[in-house]
C-alpha cells in the first residue's frame, strides 16, 4: 500500500536535496552521540533516516523498525534526533518517573503560524502559558460539569442521525461522512451556540486546516534552513490559511461580544466561557484574543473526526462479528426495557457497550502516533542516555496491539476489558489512546460522551448489514492515516428500524 506520507514528504525531499545542490557553501553543525545512544538503522547523508518512513503507513513503518531495533530507538530526520517508544515500560518512565522532562513540545511552523504562535493548549511548549491554558481547559472549559451541560447537544445531534438513517428507508448510508458532520456539527454548537452565522464558514476553513497540518513538514525537520518553507510554498499554504480562520473566528467572536449575556446564564457555550475569563481577570489568569481562538482550534483539532472514527471503526468491527454487535444490541435493548426514546442517562447501564468503544480505541486508536514531546533535559531511559532537545515519538498504536501486553491482540474482542481494569493513561500505560501524564488529552470526558451515546443510538434503533447481500469478509478494514487514523474507504451500510 502506497504511504499516505509518500506525496507530501518525497517532493518536498527532492526540492530539499535540489536546493543542497544549488548551495554552495552550506556549515552543517555536527554533533556526538553519548556512547549510549539508542540504536539506529543506517541513515543517509543529510536526511538521515526520511527516506524508512516511506513506503507503508507511519505507526506500522515504525512498528516494523522496532522489531529489528527494539522499543526505544532513534531516527534521525535531517537535523532532529527523533526517539521512537514502542514499550510500555518506558511510557511508564516518560508519563510517570520523568513527566515533568518530557511535558514540553517542540516548536513546528504550524504552532507558529496556525496556532497562533503557540498561543494554544495543544502545542504549547511547557510554560506559564501552556499552564494557564491547561488550568482553564480542566477547570472551565472541559471540566466535567461543562461536559454535562452540552448534554442536550449531543442528544439532539444524535437523534438528527437517527432521523436521517430513518428517510434512507433501508437504502444505503455514508456513516463516514455522517458520523463526521455529527462530531463537527456537536462541537460547533458548544463551542460557539446553535444561533452562530458563521458555522458554516468556520467548518469549510477548518477542513482546510487540518488538510495542513496532515503529513510531515520537512520545514520542521530542517530548522535552521529556514528557506525550506519558503521556496517549498508551505509557509505561505499556512499563512493563507491562518488568515482565512482568523476572519471567521474573529466574527464569530464579535458575535459574542455583541450579545448581552446573563452573569446567570447557565447556557454559556466555550466562547462564552473564554471571553468571560479574559474579560473578568478570573482565576488570575491574564487571557490574550489569541489564547481564546487557539483554545477554540484545539477543540476542534482534537475532537472533530476523534469521535467519529471510533465510531466507524467499532461499526466496521461490529459488521466483522456478529455475535459481537448482537450482544452489543441486546443490552442496550434489554436496558431500555420499552423505552422508544434513549438518553444520555442511559449509558451509564451499559457496561458492554463501554467495553466495545475501548476495544475500538485499542485497535483503531484517533492518533497512533501521540503527539511528538520535547525532552527538555538530558535523562537517561532503558539503560540509553536522551539528550536534551531530543524529539520523542511514542507508537500509542504498537503498544495497544503488542502481545506482550495483550493476548490476541489483532483479535477484537470487547471481553478482555472485563477482565481488567485499564483505565485512560493515568496509571496502566499498555492502553494510551489520549496519552497521559501531564499532557494527557484534556477532552476524553468530552469525547466518551459522544461516542457512547451516538454508537448506543446506532445498535438500539437500527438492525445493520453491508450493501447489496455482501458478506462480511467483504468489509475491508484499510487504514488511511494523516492526523487520525481513518478508514481507507467511507463506511457505508444498510440501517433497517427495529421495531
Amino acid at each position: 500500500m502506497e504511504s499516505p506520507l509518500l506525496s507530501i514528504l518525497l517532493p518536498s525531499i527532492l526540492c530539499t536535496l535540489v536546493l543542497i545542490l544549488l548551495i554552495k557553501k552550506l556549515t552543517i553543525h555536527k554533533t556526538s552521540n553519548p556512547s549510549n545512544f539508542p540504536p539506529s538503522p543506517w541513515k543517509l547523508p543529510i536526511i538521515g533516516n526520511m527516506h524508512q518512513l516511506l513506503g507503508e503507513a507511519p505507526h506500522r513503518r515504525l512498528q516494523n523498525l522496532a522489531k529489528t531495533y527494539g522499543p526505544l530507538f532513534h531516527l534521525k530526520l535531517g537535523e532532529i534526533n527523533l526517539i521512537v517508544i514502542s514499550s510500555s515500560e518506558v511510557v511508564h518512565d516518560i508519563f510517570k518517573t520523568h513527566d515533568l522532562k518530557f511535558a514540553s513540545r517542540p516548536e513546528l511552523m504550524a504552532g507558529k503560524i496556525i496556532l497562533y504562535n503557540y498561543a494554544n493548549f495543544g502545542l504549547a511548549p511547557y510554560g506559564k502559558t501552556w499552564s494557564k491554558l491547561r488550568k482553564i481547559c480542566i477547570v472551565e472549559v472541559l471540566s466535567l460539569k461543562r461536559v454535562m451541560s452540552f448534554k442536550l447537544i449531543r442528544e439532539e445531534e444524535g437523534n438528527n442521525i437517527v432521523e436521517k438513517i430513518m428517510m434512507a428507508k433501508s437504502s444505503p448510508v455514508n456513516l463516514s461522512e455522517m458520523l463526521l458532520s455529527l462530531s463537527n456539527v456537536t462541537i460547533a454548537r458548544a463551542a460557539f451556540g446553535k444561533g452562530s452565522t458563521q458555522q458554516k464558514r468556520f467548518l469549510l476553513a477548518m477542513k482546510k486546516t487540518l488538510e495542513n497540518l496532515s503529513g510531515l513538514n520537512v520545514a520542521d525537520m530542517f530548522p535552521s534552513w529556514s528557506f525550506v518553507g519558503e521556496i517549498s510554498g508551505l509557509r505561505h499554504a499556512m499563512e493563507q490559511v491562518h488568515k482565512e480562520m482568523d476572519g471567521v473566528l474573529n466574527e464569530i467572536i464579535e458575535e459574542h461580544e455583541a450579545k448581552k449575556l446573563d452573569e446567570d446564564d447557565k447556557n454559556e457555550d466555550v466562547v462564552d466561557v473564554l471571553l468571560r475569563i479574559k474579560r473578568n481577570g478570573e482565576m488570575d489568569l491574564p487571557l490574550t484574543m489569541e489564547n481564546v481562538k487557539g483554545v477554540i482550534l484545539d477543540l476542534f483539532l482534537a475532537g472533530s473526526d476523534t469521535s467519529s472514527n471510533t465510531i466507524v471503526w467499532a461499526m466496521t468491527e461490529l459488521i466483522r462479528h456478529p455475535k459481537v454487535m448482537q450482544k452489543a444490541q441486546l443490552e442496550v435493548r434489554k436496558v431500555l426495557n420499552g423505552k422508544r426514546i434513549l438518553e444520555e442517562q442511559d449509558i451509564s447501564k451499559l457496561p458492554y457497550l463501554n467495553q466495545v468503544i475501548k476495544e475500538s480505541l485499542r485497535l483503531h486508536p484517533p492518533a497512533p502516533l501521540l503527539l511528538p514531546r520535547l525532552c527538555r533535559e538530558t535523562v537517561e531511559l532503558a539503560g540509553y542516555i536522551i539528550p536534551a532537545g531530543s524529539r520523542v515519538l511514542i507508537n500509542a498504536w504498537a503498544i495497544m496491539r503488542d502481545p506482550k501486553y495483550w493476548k490476541d491482540p489483532e483479535i477484537f474482542r470487547p471481553e478482555r476489558f472485563e477482565e481488567t481494569t485499564l483505565d485512560f493513561g493515568v496509571a496502566n500505560f499498555e492502553f494510551i489512546p489520549f496519552g497521559g501524564g501531564r499532557r494527557i488529552c484534556p477532552g476524553v470526558t468530552f469525547a466518551l460522551a459522544s461516542m457512547e451515546l451516538w454508537l448506543a443510538q446506532l445498535l438500539f434503533y437500527f438492525d445493520w448489514e453491508l450493501p447489496g447481500g455482501r458478506s462480511i469478509q467483504d468489509l475491508d478494514v484499510e487504514e488511511a492515516c494523516s492526523l487520525s487514523l481513518t478508514r481507507k474507504n467511507d463506511l457505508f451500510l444498510v440501517g433497517t428500524y427495529h421495531e
